[in-house]
C-alpha cells in the first residue's frame, strides 16, 4: 500500500519505556508504533529525540518499507552479542548477567565525564572475568585522533575483536588505521550517519561495517550498501523495541556471510517491551541467538506504556516535519 501523512497520523501509537539499565544517556525510550488497515503487522519508527527532520525522515522512510518488502531469509537464527553501558567495574556482572550465556560482548568506551582509565578498568574487569569471551569496544565517535590511538593502544592488550567508530570522521578512521593496525576498526556512523557512506569503503577507513536497518532506510537499502563497500558486516540495533529488532534480524538472517555476532540483543536493555513475547537471546549451545521472525504485539501493553498527551503530540508534530523529507517512492 501507499502510505498518506493523514493515515500515519490516524495510526501513531507512541510509548515510553523506562531503561532497564541506562545506556548512552538514555533512561526512558519513546518510540512510535503504526497499525492500520493495509498493514500487514505493526511498524517501528524511533528516531532518537535529538534527531532533526531530514535525519528521522530515513527512519521513517525504513518504517514504511518495513510494511511492503520482505528480505529471502538464508537462516532461521542469528547470533547475536550482549552489550554493555559504560558502567562501573562493580556493576559490570549484573548488567551483563540481563543477556544470559552469551560469547561477544560490546563494550561502551569514552563516555562523556569518564576517562581512559575508567575504560580500562571496565574493559580489564570483563576480561578478567570472561577470560574467552569476544571483547569489541564502541566509542560512538567520543575521541580525537590522538585520544584514540592513546587509547586503542592501551586497550589492545585485551585482545579486542574490533574497535567501533573511535574517532567521528571517516578521514581520521582512515588516519587511526595508519598509525595504528593492531586492531581493527570498524565504522558505525560513518555509515549511517554520512551522505555518502561508500565512502569508508572507497579511503580506506575501516575493516568492517556496522548497518541497521532504520537508520539506512529499510532492509534493501542496507543491504545495497553492504554490497557496494565489499567489506564484513555487524549487524546493529538501536534501542528498538521487538517490533524494530525484528526488522534488523531480518537484515542479518538475509546476508550470504554474517562473520561476526549481530548487535541485536538490546533489548535486555530495556526495563519492558510491547509484544508478547520480548526478542530475547537464547542461548543455541554455541553463541546467543535470536529468531528470524516477526514477533506478536500485545495491544494491551502499548495502552500501558502509552506516552503521555504533550509527547503524543510533540511525535505527530515530529512526523509531519520528517514527512517533507521522505523519498518519492514510499509515501504520498
Amino acid at each position: 500500500m501507499k502510505w498518506t501523512l493523514p493515515f500515519a497520523l490516524e495510526h501513531l501509537r507512541v510509548v515510553s519505556i523506562p531503561m532497564a539499565v541506562r545506556f548512552r544517556g538514555v533512561e526512558t525510550r519513546e518510540v512510535a508504533l503504526f497499525n492500520g488497515d493495509g498493514l500487514t503487522g505493526w511498524a517501528e519508527w524511533s528516531p532518537f529525540l535529538e534527531y532533526e527532520p531530514a535525519e528521522a525522515a530515513t527512519w521513517l522512510a525504513a518504517c514504511i518499507r518495513s510494511t511492503v518488502e520482505r528480505p529471502t531469509l538464508l537462516r532461521d537464527r542469528v547470533p547475536v552479542n550482549a552489550s554493555l553501558p559504560a558502567v562501573a567495574p562493580e556493576r559490570v556482572q549484573t548488567v551483563l548477567a540481563r543477556y544470559g550465556l552469551w560469547r561477544t560482548v560490546k563494550i561502551k568506551v569514552a563516555e562523556r565525564g569518564q576517562s581512559l582509565e575508567d575504560d580500562v578498568a571496565r574493559v580489564r574487569s570483563v576480561r578478567e572475568q570472561h577470560p574467552e569471551a569476544r571483547i569489541r569496544i564502541d566509542a560512538n565517535g567520543g575521541w580525537d585522533l590522538d585520544q584514540a590511538e592513546r587509547a586503542l593502544r592501551a586497550l589492545s592488550a585485551f585482545d579486542l575483536e574490533y574497535a567501533e567508530q573511535p574517532v567521528a570522521a571517516v578521514d581520521e578512521l582512515a588516519q587511526l588505521r595508519r598509525r595504528f593496525d593492531a586492531v581493527p576498526i570498524a565504522a558505525d556512523e560513518s555509515i549511517r550517519k554520512a551522505a555518502d557512506p561508500l565512502r569508508v569503503a572507497q579511503l580506506g577507513a575501516a575493516d568492517v561495517i556496522v548497518v541497521k536497518a532504520q537508520p539506512l532506510g529499510g532492509v534493501r537499502r542496507a543491504l545495497e550498501i553492504i554490497a557496494e563497500t565489499g567489506l564484513p558486516a555487524v549487524v546493529s540495533s538501536a534501542l528498538e523495541t521487538s517490533v524494530g529488532l525484528a526488522e534488523g534480524v531480518q537484515l542479518a538472517a538475509a546476508l550470504d556471510d554474517l562473520p561476526y555476532d549481530c548487535g541485536l540483543a538490546t533489548g535486555a536493555l530495556l526495563g519492558a517491551d510491547v509484544t508478547y513475547e520480548r526478542m530475547l537471546p537464547t542461548w543455541d549451545g554455541s553463541a546467543a541467538v535470536l529468531p528470524a521472525i516477526l514477533p506478536t504485539v500485545d495491544e494491551h501493553l502499548v495502552d500501558e506504556l502509552a506516552a503521555p498527551r504533550e509527547r503524543q503530540e510533540h511525535w505527530r508534530e515530529r512526523l509531519r516535519q520528517a514527512w517533507q523529507h521522505l523519498p518519492a517512492d514510499v509515501a504520498d
